[in-house]
């Protein structure tokens, strides 16, 4: 059984996407939590320590059930949109980026404008985002590790 069977469209988008930002030097993470209470759809960081917040919406009701992406402007350096080709995208912000995607690819159509991170937020992100790869790679080897550190 193909393993795309199982995915839901929006990690669909995120598959292409982040296999987009690959060819392109960015490491991605799904799901990932810059802070309580939000939850970005992908965080890739790039060579030069870039930090991009990705959002993927499969459909316009999924866009428009959307009320916290504004909250992830100030955990990134540029925020991208990532839809499917027949996404209406005159619904996105043209001060956001837009990448077009499917499960094995995408193309990014418009570059998000860039707003640099402070130094030590970008400390703080970058960390987390080392801590979080580690602990995900980690729970491969072994699934029901033992809490001796709490």
């Amino acid at each position: 059984m193909d393993s795309l069977a199982n995915l839901q469209p929006g990690q669909l988008i995120a598959r292409g996407t982040a296999r987009h930002l690959r060819q392109h030097d960015f490491i991605c993470l799904e799901e990932f939590v810059p802070t309580s209470g939000l939850r970005v759809d992908l965080m890739a960081i790039g060579p030069k320590s870039e930090i991009w917040v990705v959002e993927c919406k499969s459909s316009r009701a999924d866009f428009m059930s959307d009320n916290k992406w504004q909250g992830y402007l100030e955990w990134c350096d540029r925020f991208f949109w990532s839809v499917p080709p027949d996404f209406p995208t005159e619904l996105l912000p043209n001060d956001t980026g837009l990448i077009i995607a499917d499960a094995y690819d995408a193309e990014i159509i418009r570059p998000a404008p860039e707003q640099k991170l402070a130094a030590a937020r970008r400390r703080k992100m970058m960390l987390k985002f080392a801590r979080n790869s580690a602990d995900r790679l980690r729970s491969f080897v072994d699934p029901k590790p033992s809490r001796l550190y709490t």
